[in-house]
């Protein structure tokens, strides 16, 4: 045997060895982030940060592996998953344009995942997140799908991939029998992309109808969990989706006996939508998770209503399809606080800081002893909203120190010496407002839906009037 085929033979079974011998031969050092996952058969990566010079082993390496399990490549340039808000407007014109989001490189990235998916057996999982997918690009990835033969969950969030794009996909996935979950998050989808959807659970309910029937001769009973097709679909984040999506899923869920989660949160559904999904829930028992969190033209009774008849499909069981957590202000406690910043006076003085809100923790050397409450500088700072409350107590020597009076807890002293700057810092309350969404995910996991929901804390309701 030639020596060059027996060597890439071999490398056919080792990835890392493979991408490490292309490197050698390029001249360039393997990448930290590709042998961060070499012992789980992974590849998950940030690939903002490469550069177009090393692209060329991983490509090659990734066309021919069959030993992955999971690819993952991510790009945080186009939907700023890293920034919000009006940093990540700042910065948007500041960061340089990663390699990935070139016409050339996407489309040999695409041949590359089309080549593995085409002659692996072990490839499971494939994310392509946040990349510019073209129409050429889909094509090449179609090919790659149609041809899988051990895919379960194809994942092309925050790809701008469109109607038109999506219609392509769904003519290669609709004949798959591997496929079980396909994630769209924030494709730029509307209704047109909802039917085309709609249309791939058709198409599989009438072959699987078949199946089950043929099963059933001979007083046999057909196994609907052990058939293949669409089991989870997340269209998340497209908000063109609409009233008009809704219907069209809500006439084919009808009478499905196969999908188990429909995720469609922020696709501008209003009640109209709403009530043609609970429609198709009467006869429905099989779906376990329809989640229309986040939509805010749905009433909350409407949305309580849906939910409630959800989870009597599920009888109250663990069950493998969970419910996707949501941005809410839980996460937002996790998130350093953001600060803002005044410079009041214009004098050549050192500048005075004011600080008011919440304290942050603060690490205690190991030299230093831990004090009570009582023998340390000055009381906690209790949380706003209640009773007693005090800004910092940097606010509190400045109104001792400049002779100002307080007139109520949490106002700043209305006399401030104008000699120097001051510099007044105000930072947020960690404890964002809440929101009805925030309370039906709690009634998600109580099995007393009714009264979770008309309980309120008076402390979330104090903290909700600040």
């Amino acid at each position: 045997m030639i020596e060059s085929v027996k060597l890439r033979r071999q490398c056919m079974l080792d990835f890392y060895s493979h991408y490490e011998h292309l490197c050698e031969l390029q001249g360039s050092l393997p990448l930290k982030a590709v042998k961060a996952n070499v012992t789980h058969d992974t590849i998950d990566l940030i690939v903002d940060h490469i550069k177009a010079s090393d692209w060329a082993p991983l490509l090659n390496a990734l066309r021919h592996n069959k030993t992955l399990t999971s690819i993952g490549i991510r790009s945080l340039h186009q939907h700023g998953l890293e920034e919000s808000g009006v940093e990540r407007y700042k910065t948007y014109f500041r960061r340089k344009i990663p390699a990935t989001l070139s016409k050339d490189l996407t489309g040999q990235l695409c041949k590359a995942v089309r080549g593995c998916l085409s002659i692996s057996d072990v490839l499971k999982n494939l994310e392509l997140h946040g990349l510019l997918l073209r129409e050429r690009d889909v094509a090449l990835l179609t090919k790659g799908l149609a041809s899988a033969s051990s895919l379960e969950s194809v994942s092309l969030a925050h790809c701008p991939i469109g109607d038109g794009g999506l219609e392509t996909i769904c003519q290669s996935i609709k004949n798959t029998a591997t496929i079980r979950f396909v994630n769209f998050t924030a494709c730029s989808l509307t209704w047109r992309g909802a039917e085309h959807i709609a249309n791939v659970l058709k198409h599989q309910a009438i072959r699987r109808h078949g199946e089950a029937w043929a099963e059933s001769l001979r007083y046999r009973r057909p196994d609907l969990e052990y058939m293949t097709g669409l089991r989870r679909i997340t269209l998340n984040c497209n908000m063109l989706v609409g009233d008009r999506g809704a219907s069209a899923f809500a006439d084919c869920l009808g009478e499905d006996l196969w999908l188990k989660a429909l995720d469609l949160q922020q696709c501008g559904i209003s009640n109209e939508g709403a009530r043609s999904l609970l429609d198709a829930l009467q006869t429905n028992t099989t779906l376990v998770v329809l989640d229309i969190r986040k939509n805010p033209l749905i009433g909350h009774v409407l949305m309580k209503n849906i939910i409630e008849r959800v989870l009597k499909n599920g009888n109250n069981a663990d069950s493998e399809y969970k419910w996707l957590i949501s941005p809410s202000s839980k996460d937002a406690l996790k998130t350093k606080p953001k600060k803002r910043t005044i410079v009041l006076g214009s004098g050549r003085k050192g500048k005075a800081t004011i600080r008011i809100g919440l304290s942050s923790k603060k690490s205690v050397s190991p030299g230093k002893k831990n004090f009570s409450v009582r023998e340390s500088y000055s009381p906690k700072p209790l949380a706003p909203g209640t009773k007693g409350f005090l800004p910092w107590r940097t606010a509190e020597r400045a109104r001792r120190c400049r002779g100002g009076t307080m007139d109520c807890a949490g106002k700043l002293p209305v006399k401030i010496q104008t000699g120097g700057p001051v510099k007044v810092t105000v930072e947020s309350a960690s404890t964002s407002e809440t929101e009805d969404t925030e309370d039906l995910e709690d009634v998600i996991h109580q099995p007393d839906l009714a009264k979770s929901l008309d309980k309120i804390d008076i402390a979330q309701y104090q903290q909700l009037q600040v």
